[in-house]
């Protein structure tokens, strides 16, 4: 989450994260700073979308379950946002699901010519609305803030009328013998209609979430055209999904 921030704003962000709110005298008291300096800092990332401030302190501009996800296997998250970005080409429409993994691949597009990202995640746009370069649509619907995603019939509308090269979906697990799994049922529904109205449609998972499902069964793994994940999928995972003819990289 936390790429391109200072130490400071990092440990910030993570008190956060685990206390739920901080105080600018506490903060001021712990790293040994004026609280001027603290203020300073409250104002940045407020401006960089990542809190909100209020009287004597702040309170996370995101839900606490995704300041947590956002905080863990950063370095493989973004390896898999960077590779999935490689494949976008100049001019072309993609659509982006939710997710704390998928929302990355917005930071990576720099440098590429008129592309089109229509999106159900209010991650993605914080990432795209930075570049010029890049012409967002979101999908509508209801906000669910625990996934910072829209959901529902309009978005699913939405959706519906729209056709593209390539669709970048996530999940909550992933196996063969259960494929994508989600544990929210809005959430499939996004995921399958995505699926349905474009050419490539590519899955972005880190390891930890290879044999674990969850509550929704979204779609089989053959659905898949590509799965990209980190270098900790075990051999044999990888073996085995490409053996059942799913194109696998590990990045």
């Amino acid at each position: 989450m936390i790429e391109g921030l200072n130490e400071r704003e990092k440990l910030i962000l993570n008190r956060l994260s685990s206390e739920g709110s901080i105080t600018v005298t506490a903060m001021a008291r712990e790293l040994g700073l004026s609280e001027v300096t603290i203020r300073g800092d409250l104002k940045t990332l407020e401006n960089r979308g990542w809190l909100n401030r209020k009287r004597g302190g702040a309170a996370p501009a995101l839900h606490r379950h995704i300041l947590e996800r956002q905080q863990c296997r950063q370095e493989e998250k973004n390896a898999i946002a960077r590779r999935a970005a490689e494949l976008v080409q100049d001019g072309d429409v993609i659509m982006i699901e939710a997710g704390t993994t998928i929302a990355l691949i917005a930071k990576y597009l720099q440098g590429r010519r008129d592309i089109h990202i229509v999106t159900n995640s209010s991650l993605v746009f914080s990432y795209a609305r930075l570049n010029p370069m890049l012409q967002i649509t979101m999908t509508g619907g209801e906000f669910r803030r625990t996934t910072e995603s829209l959901v529902g019939p309009i978005a699913l509308d939405t959706i519906s009328r729209l056709n593209v090269r390539l669709a970048f979906v996530g999940t909550d697990g992933f196996s063969l013998e259960r494929g994508i799994t989600t544990h929210l049922a809005e959430g499939a529904e996004i995921v399958k209609a995505m699926k349905s109205h474009t050419i490539t449609t590519v899955l972005l998972a880190d390891s930890s979430k290879f044999g674990k499902t969850g509550f929704i069964s979204v779609l089989p793994l053959t659905e898949m055209d590509i799965i990209i994940t980190d270098l900790n999928l075990p051999d044999n995972a990888m073996e085995n999904l490409k053996s059942a003819g799913i194109p696998v990289e590990r990045v």
